[in-house]
């Protein structure tokens, strides 16, 4: 496309938007009122002045009013109002009559397009209609910018729409980028556009110049970037919107807003937040469990000890996932520990110049049993009756096992003693007959109270598990009375079976596959693909996505980016058929074969492509739409019968292993 026919393209563009804005300032109403009986307001108010007027150039103002044709009310402005440039001091919003009055307060950039940005907030005063898009344009110079850019804004992992975003645009001789990019935490953007809610954003008052872009989900709503709070996106090359190919814009009727084919994509993703590392509390929530809290994870420990306690009796393990939580265990009952501990703690702590020092913290933590538990005990002990076995286990699992998942337990304490050799593990066959099979039982590497126990499964047959009292003990000083259950392996034929013939860019590119519900959930997982034919068993029956990873960096997961080193999140894409579907049916033992070219998948991000995205998107939200119709359709007749009744269920399986 040439520079004309840009040009001619982005054009067509403004003009379609300022003549769907005068519209709205141009029309009329003979009526304010609804006539009482009528049919409900569904139109939302219309402007009928601005003061000053609508792309007022040289602007000395400071303030601004907008009249309509019916009153109006102001809903969710905090959220919704923005302006762009973004200004230190938010102008202020005023019911005046059937008007807005905006006063601005602060001094102006000398030469700079302003828009005040409404979004939905302004709204008509009896249905709450409200009026989408609202915009006051002015400059303080002679001429208005009035380029125009579009995009499109997508959660780097889940690839799903992330919507009311803000779109930062920097100058981009102003703002270089030196080795680390403090560009949004130290620079003010010369302009902002907001993605609606679908994920398409329309940036408009822009220059022709080169800028550098930048996405950012504002969550405390206070236009700042924070680390770990708010997800952010950046674009690797700088962007003018002068050289960029046209592009459609209308408006969505659904939905009520504009629309328009997105130029680029922006994948959001949440960057690692820096904190200081701080201690910042403990506490003992049982007699022999204590809790660390610090402000940043991976707390690096010098010294830990507790008076009169052997530190090989103290077992640690991370509370969260954030890992800024310690838990500590010790290796001994409750009623054996004195009621206050007392220990130091020496770590490495940040200082107001964020060096690491050595800091030492004196713990004392009390404890006492409850009032309840104490009187509970002493009536058992008058009674002489015997006291139920404490130790709890809690196992995953039914009658039946899918053998990929394999038995999975999670216990209340951790465990110090593990005799898994006087497991017994069982393959049943006709009559009495039985055959010893062997088995692994191994502790999770990050919850250490999460064990999984693994055989070497044959579908369709039935299994005996017993494990003998004695052979768990835990740092409470109690151990398992027999557990013993009995299950069958399920069979693959209940499932679908996915084979994967994956061409991968290299022959050395590694990929995870992720097999996910319609609604995201990961229903299995596999890393390390390569090029070559692979078959996942056990899949759901049902609808089903194949969502894919490029694993640059080979650790068999998904890393978010980095916006201080310009790393962009690894790249997720789904499996497409040739009908522009994401949605794999299944069923009871099929085999559906699919070949996956990662070219294709993780090829160039163009306008086609994002084009193509959002159609499925749009598609797949229609559909629903549709299904929960139909759904409250067929509830609402069900409403008129009435009948049903309480039937019983049974126990059994590993789900309530027998303890005996």
């Amino acid at each position: 496309m040439s520079v004309t026919e840009i040009n001619i393209c982005k054009t067509i563009a403004r003009f379609g938007i300022l003549a769907f804005f005068c519209f709205g300032i141009l029309a009329r109403c003979a009526s304010v009122g609804t006539p009482q009986g009528g049919p409900r307001d569904s139109l939302p108010p219309k402007v009928v002045m601005m003061t000053p007027a609508f792309g007022t150039t040289n602007f000395k103002d400071k303030r601004i009013t907008i009249q309509f044709n019916e009153y109006v009310q102001l809903k969710d402005q905090q959220k919704e109002f923005f302006t762009s440039p973004f200004m230190k001091k938010k102008p202020t919003l005023m019911l005046r009559g059937r008007g807005i009055q905006i006063d601005l307060k602060e001094d102006l950039d000398s030469n700079q397009t302003y828009s005040l940005n409404f979004g939905k907030s302004v709204v008509d005063n009896n249905e709450g209609n409200p009026y989408t898009g609202l915009r006051y344009v002015f400059s303080t110079g002679d001429h208005i910018d009035s380029l125009l850019m579009s995009g499109y804004t997508t959660d780097a992992m889940t690839t799903d729409t992330v919507g009311n975003v803000y779109i930062l645009f920097y100058d981009a001789k102003t703002d270089s980028i030196p080795q680390y990019d403090s560009t949004l935490l130290k620079s003010k953007p010369i302009a902002v556009g907001k993605s609606f809610p679908n994920g398409i954003f329309i940036a408009e008052n822009l220059k022709p110049i080169d800028y550098r872009i930048y996405a950012l989900e504002d969550n405390n709503g206070n236009l700042e970037y924070e680390p770990g709070v708010d997800r952010v996106a950046f674009l690797d090359s700088t962007y003018n919107p002068l050289n960029q190919p046209g592009f459609d814009i209308w408006y969505d009727t659904t939905r009520r807003y504009m629309q328009a084919d997105p130029q680029v994509m922006m994948r959001m993703f949440m960057d690692k937040p820096f904190r200081r590392q701080t201690y910042t509390g403990s506490k003992r929530t049982h007699g022999n469990r204590i809790v660390l809290t610090f402000t940043a994870p991976h707390p690096d420990i010098k010294e830990l000890s507790f008076e009169g306690i052997d530190p090989g009796k103290i077992v640690t393990e991370y509370g969260n996932s954030k890992r800024d939580t310690m838990e500590l265990w010790f290796d001994s009952r409750s009623e054996d520990l004195p009621d206050t501990l007392r220990g130091k703690l020496i770590y490495m702590k940040h200082d107001s110049l964020f060096r690491l020092q050595p800091d030492t913290q004196l713990l004392k933590l009390g404890w006492r049993a409850p009032v309840e538990k104490r009187k509970e005990e002493k009536k058992k002990k008058e009674d002489d009756l015997p006291e139920p076995n404490p130790f709890k286990v809690r196992v995953a699992g039914g009658t039946t096992l899918n053998p990929e998942k394999n038995i999975v337990f999670e216990f209340d304490y951790p465990l110090t003693g593990v005799d898994s050799a006087a497991m017994s593990l069982l393959k049943l066959g006709e009559g009495d007959q039985t055959t010893p099979v062997g088995l692994t039982f191994r502790q999770d590497t990050l919850k250490l109270r999460k064990w999984t126990l693994a055989a070497p499964w044959e579908a369709d047959q039935k299994y005996r598990l017993l494990i003998p009292a004695g052979v768990f003990k835990n740092t409470n000083g109690e151990s398992n009375d027999t557990l013993r259950s009995e299950f069958t392996i399920e069979s693959p034929e209940k499932y679908a079976t996915l084979v994967l013939n994956i061409q991968g860019k290299t022959p050395e590119s590694e990929y995870v596959v992720q097999v996910i519900s319609p609604q995201g959930s990961v229903l299995k997982e596999v890393a390390h693909l390569k090029t070559g034919s692979h078959t996942l068993q056990y899949i759901d029956v049902g609808t089903v996505k194949i969502r894919f990873i490029e694993d640059l960096n080979g650790n068999g997961r998904w890393d978010t980016g980095s916006l201080v080193e310009r790393r962009q999140p690894e790249r997720v894409g789904m499996y497409v058929d040739d009908n522009n579907s994401e949605e794999i049916t299944t069923k009871e033992n099929w085999e559906l074969v699919f070949d996956v070219d990662m070219n294709r998948i993780f090829g160039p991000i163009t306008m086609e492509s994002m084009t193509a995205k959002i159609n499925r998107d749009n598609e797949a939200r229609l559909k629903a739409i549709a299904k929960k119709r139909a759904e409250d359709a067929a509830n609402q007749k069900k409403q008129h019968n009435s009948g049903g009744g309480m039937g019983m269920g049974s126990m059994g399986g590993m789900g309530s292993m027998i303890g005996r």
